[in-house]
């Protein structure tokens, strides 16, 4: 790892574009897949969910999973984040097909949220 940080990152903040393609891991070092995007709340500027591309091979045949961004820990060692799920509790989750986002509305997030056991959040 270089002694400087690249332009897009300090020491607590990383651009989006540095996001998108990081590794997701389980606590057991097991990877669930990789960052596809992130949801942000455009009028609070907070990320609501990190959507995790999951499954298939090579990227291809996988779907989109999106997880609530506080679900997930950045692990510097691993140069990845991690979140306490089980490969079976994420293919059981809330997901579109990579090519079909949908709507996040209120309901959606609902679902999400209750899905991983935790409230929505209220605006």
């Amino acid at each position: 790892m270089a002694d400087t940080l690249e332009r897009t990152e300090t020491h607590r903040l990383i651009a989006s574009d540095k996001v998108e393609g990081t590794a997701v891991y389980n606590p057991q070092d097991e990877k669930l897949g990789s960052i596809a995007n992130v949801m942000i709340d455009k009028y609070s500027g907070k990320a609501d969910y990190a959507v995790l591309q999951f499954g298939g091979l090579f990227g291809l045949g996988s779907d989109h999973y999106p997880i609530p961004w506080d679900m997930l820990t950045y692990d510097t060692d691993k140069g990845g984040y991690v979140v306490n799920l089980t490969k079976e509790q994420v293919e059981g989750a809330p997901r579109h097909a990579r090519d079909d986002s949908p709507e996040y509305t209120d309901e959606y997030g609902r679902t999400i949220y209750g899905y991983y056991g935790l409230s929505y959040p209220m605006l």
